[in-house]
């Protein structure tokens, strides 16, 4: 399990115990600069991120499903384009859309991104889209995901700020096309960042991709809704076992 954007391991506290429960074993690893791991070196990138192919050769994970939210979806495909799929069987990928960058034909990026603002969108930070669901209309929403994670409001390092930017410019959907693993791409109805269309797109790019909307989640879909998620989530896995 792979946490969004310096999201720390405790952001699956929803998902750990049921997939328990199922009879799964469950690795959530806090990768450098996120939770409880050392800060994010300087030059770190989204193909460097697929060090957690070293976790996997570690402990001789044959298999494996991995499950990332936001950019931990995106170090999936990382992963997969630098190592291949031979050690896993399954991936779901939280709202992530495989491309974030939008063009004239692929209208699921980030909202607001395009060619003019490539290098300039991400550069302070993720910026507000004025999408998804107000704060103070998010109720429970709001009260799990600050439990699961905390604060979100902290000042982001110069190597934070540069993997998001190398994260906003990166396309996988050839790396999704090239692979056969069955891959379920998850989405908030409500997201912050992107149409939930996103989901059912990148789908059709993958051999066997699926694909869901979570009903009333935002990007932090998996702690918004968790009961929705994992049931989607317990059902993908039986499927693929």
């Amino acid at each position: 399990m792979l946490a969004g954007f310096t999201a720390p391991a405790t952001s699956w506290r929803y998902q750990i115990p049921s997939l328990i429960q199922s009879g799964h074993r469950v690795i959530a690893v806090d990768l450098p600069g996120h939770g409880t791991a050392p800060a994010m070196l300087p030059g770190t990138t989204m193909q460097t991120r697929a060090v957690v192919h070293a976790f996997i050769e570690q402990l001789d994970l044959q298999g494996a499903a991995m499950i990332g939210g936001s950019m931990g979806g995106s170090t999936i495909w990382s992963y997969v384009d630098t190592y291949g799929t031979g050690r896993l069987r399954a991936a779901v990928v939280v709202d992530q859309t495989p491309r974030m960058l939008n063009a004239p034909e692929w209208a699921y990026g980030f909202y607001g991104y395009d060619q003019e603002k490539v290098d300039t969108f991400f550069a302070d930070g993720i910026p507000a889209t004025g999408h998804g669901t107000p704060i103070w209309k998010r109720g429970m929403r709001l009260v799990r995901l600050l439990a699961a994670i905390g604060r979100v409001d902290r000042t982001l390092s110069p190597p934070e700020l540069a993997l998001l930017n190398d994260h906003a410019k990166r396309d996988w959907r050839s790396t999704l096309g090239a692979s056969d693993l069955p891959v379920l791409f998850v989405a908030g109805s409500d997201s912050e960042s992107w149409p939930s269309a996103h989901a059912a797109a990148a789908a059709a790019f993958a051999p066997n991709g699926s694909s869901t909307v979570v009903a009333r989640a935002g990007h932090a879909t998996n702690m918004e809704r968790p009961h929705s998620f994992n049931r989607a989530v317990a059902e993908f896995l039986d499927s693929t076992s």
